[in-house]
């Protein structure tokens, strides 16, 4: 697939931009805690923004390979597309955007729901504390498990590869200031974007916090989909993990989850039940507290 997702985000034209937004988010990130440990005189964990930024190094090392499972997948919906759609035009753009964050929503809330993803998405909500170093943890082995799949149907309809892989980047780069926990709320935006405020209800650890709040740069979905949930001021909130992971260990962390996971498909009695726990929801497991957040 000419432009295909994998193609794409390692060719000349494209990669400059990516190395780019990745130093300077780092830099971002670095500039965060050198301000809260010198300006505000407040503890910083620079353990745990070491052990960030080696699973974003870990992570471009990974995608170093070339390996995606979905990327056959999509070269084959881009060929057999139903149209071809011009990103140019302010409705195809649009509709682009919604379809994406449309998209994103089911991948992300199968992330949470569906063990096989959540094994790599748990790294995500590893951290203890909520910074703009966190937001660079992402794992590992998200194109070996096929997370790309859930926006198959986009390149299906007509949209280019390269084009669906662009809005993609965008809205997890408008993620990265979600993670700041000094950002107040931000008033009538509330109601229709992800803020802070509802990111950090997201990755809350609180049981009345778990399984909300899956939105990328719109939270309009959980509203309509009936997964959003406002920040309280009564609640005090704790980040990570439900049973905390302390390790700093870039490679415990990147695993921790798929040694739970085949730890319990091994325990499994009968092959049905290793459907349940490998496609099923993680509640029950030794990695989950109500269905979310707990590593062995």
């Amino acid at each position: 697939m000419n432009g295909g997702f994998s193609h794409a985000a390692l060719s000349p034209e494209v990669l400059p931009w990516l190395v780019g937004l990745l130093l300077g988010v780092i830099g971002a990130a670095t500039l965060e805690g050198l301000v809260q440990t010198w300006g505000r005189r407040r503890a910083y964990d620079w353990r745990a923004y070491a052990a960030s930024m080696a699973d974003t190094l870990g992570r471009r090392a990974v995608d170093a390979l070339g390996i995606s499972l979905a990327a056959p997948v999509l070269a084959w919906a881009y060929s057999h597309r139903i149209a071809t759609l011009d990103v140019s035009a302010p409705a195809a753009f649009a509709l682009l955007f919604v379809g994406q964050e449309f998209c994103y929503y089911w991948y992300h809330r199968s992330a949470h729901r569906v063990r096989w993803f959540w094994a790599t998405h748990a790294v995500h909500h590893s951290p203890n504390e909520l910074t703009l170093a966190a937001a660079l943890r992402l794992g590992w082995t998200g194109k070996l498990t096929g997370t790309g799949l859930f926006f198959v149907p986009l390149v299906w309809l007509g949209f280019p590869p390269l084009a669906v892989l662009a809005t993609v980047a965008a809205n997890l780069l408008y993620q990265f200031w979600l993670h700041a926990t000094w950002i107040p709320r931000l008033g009538p935006l509330e109601w229709v974007f992800n803020t802070p405020s509802h990111h950090r209800v997201h990755h809350a650890s609180n049981p009345e916090y778990l399984d909300c709040n899956y939105g990328g740069v719109l939270i309009v979905f959980d509203r309509l989909f009936g997964t959003f949930v406002a920040e309280r001021e009564d609640i005090v909130i704790r980040y990570g993990l439900t049973r905390p992971l302390t390790t700093h260990n870039p490679l415990r962390i990147a695993f921790h989850e798929w040694i739970n996971l085949l730890h319990d498909l091994r325990a499994a009695p009968g092959w049905r039940a290793r459907g349940r726990t490998l496609l099923g929801p993680p509640a029950g497991r030794r990695s989950t507290a109500r269905g979310l957040r707990e590593p062995g």
